[in-house]
Order: structure tokens, then sequence, then C-alpha cells
């Protein structure tokens, strides 16, 4: 892979490429989105554990000024991503959005709050059947449910074999999500059950009309960042220009070969952040 200034690398593809020219032309007319979970932090096995790379936080403070705006898209509770995150606080991420529960929920550090809808009938009733449901059709040893507020998340990642489990459970998790008029949204060893309606694509084309974007960089790892990229490309369709990162490659191969640039996990996209500030700095 070739290289820039500041060791920032470099997109596989032309799409990719004409996205990094357009953001580095225009920082103050971009925004750089990223995911949480794999992308910032580590995956590890009991996600209450799970807190940014430790240079995620300079990195990011020193983008953030120099860009239109940076957010995080995840899957987490706005609130919880902040914290887990380092986020509040910061000097240079005066102005960081934080889009949890897919897009459901929103954290500006301009306020510190965060902005949420009412819950979901259906989780609730869902809470409730959930470990029951589970006991009945002999869940996988290993199985454990995260109580995510807004949603529930089942992870088989703890299992003699994950992947078996994941596979077993996935089709009638997502017959009881149906009866509760919630939805399965699939994940590296996790299903996650939601309200319908959001996802990070709908989140991140809301958001970008919001400010006015004119180039995006989107990084995620997971099946949930199917979503995003998706808008990312139908932005590019229009003459949007934008480049795609995958952290790491190996357990979501659908995301890298869709994927502009692939790096190894959070430590390379923190550095691929760092470099890209240095790259706007060295260029204005």
């Amino acid at each position: 892979m070739g290289s820039r200034p500041h060791d920032l690398p470099m997109p596989e593809t032309a799409a990719g490429r004409e996205g990094l020219e357009a953001l580095l032309r225009a920082p103050r007319r971009s925004v750089v989105a990223l995911d949480f979970d794999g992308t910032l932090a580590e995956i590890v096995p009991d996600p209450d554990q799970a807190r940014a790379h430790p240079g995620a936080v300079a990195a990011l403070s020193a983008l953030a000024p120099q860009v239109g705006s940076v957010a995080v898209v995840t899957g987490r509770p706005a609130g919880v991503a902040v914290r887990y995150g380092g986020f509040a606080g910061v000097a240079g991420l005066e102005h960081l959005v934080v889009l949890g529960h897919y897009g459901a929920e929103r954290w500006d550090a301009v306020t510190g709050l965060v902005r949420s809808p009412a819950e979901h009938p259906g989780v609730a009733a869902l809470r409730a059947e959930l470990p029951g449901f589970l006991d009945a059709i002999g869940a996988w040893r290993g199985t454990w449910i995260e109580e995510k507020g807004r949603a529930l998340a089942v992870h088989t990642r703890r299992a003699e074999d994950p992947e078996a489990a994941f596979a077993a459970l996935r089709e009638p998790l997502e017959g009881l999500a149906a009866r509760h008029g919630l939805v399965v949204e699939p994940g590296r060893a996790v299903l996650e059950l939601r309200p319908p309606g959001m996802d990070k694509g709908v989140a991140l084309t809301e958001y970008l009309a919001e400010v006015g974007a004119q180039c995006v960089v989107y990084a995620g790892d997971d099946l949930g960042d199917l979503a995003a990229f998706s808008a990312v490309e139908k932005l590019r369709a229009g003459g949007v220009p934008g480049l795609l990162v995958c952290s790491g490659s190996a357990e979501v191969p659908e995301l890298a070969a869709r994927a502009d640039l692939t790096v190894s996990g959070p430590a390379e996209v923190v550095g691929f952040l760092a470099a890209l500030a240095g790259a706007i700095a060295a260029a204005s």
C-alpha cells in the first residue's frame, strides 16, 4: 500500500482515493464518522469492559477542529459510548456528536445532553420473555444477555463454539423479535434485538444532510456498518465523495470486500486518524 505525507495510508480503490483527496482539499466541509466497538475500541469478551483505544481521544481531538464534524455512530446507548470513549469535556471535541442506538439517541458535546425517544413497548415485553425463551430452546452454554436500555443483545462469544451458537440462535431470535415488533441486528458473535426503522445508514444520511457535508469518511468493523457503507456508496453515486474504512477483516469479510481501505483494528484506525489530522494541518 502506498502512503502520503504523515504516513497517511492510500486507499486501494479509485473512489476511495477521490474521497480522501476531496477531504484534504476541503476538510471544513467534510465529516468523519466512526463506529465504536471494533473501530475505536477493541472487541472484548465483556462489552462493559470495552474502552476506546488509548490514543483515540488524542487523535480525535487533533482531527475534529480541522474538519466540519466528527461523529461516532454506534449501536450502544449514546451515554455509554461517551463514558467508555472518554469523550466528554475534552478540548478539541467540543462539537463531537455521538449517535447511539443506531441513531435513535443523540449526545452532543456542546450541551452534554442525550436526546432519545420513548422506549419501544416490544423491548419491555422482550426483556421479560427472553431469559425463559433461551432456556426453552436449549441455548448454548456461554450464551448471555446484554441489557442495552432500548435493546437487548444475545452474545455467543463465550460459547464453546461461538459461530455454531450464533447460527443456531439466529432464526429463533428473529421469530421472537418479530412477535414483539422488533428486528434482529447481527454482529460479531452477537444478535441484537431492537426497534425497527433506524440503522447506521439512516442515521449517517440524516446527519450528513443536517450539517451539509460535501465529503464523508466512514470507518466500521461489523455487519451493522454495512448500512452506513451503503449510504456512503449511494452518496458517491450522487456525486458526494466518500472514503470507506474497514477496521479488521477476518470476522466480517462482507465489510472488507466493500471497503476502500482496510486496517487491522482500532490501533490502526487511531493511526489513520492521527495521520489524517497531520496531513490536513500540513496542507493548510
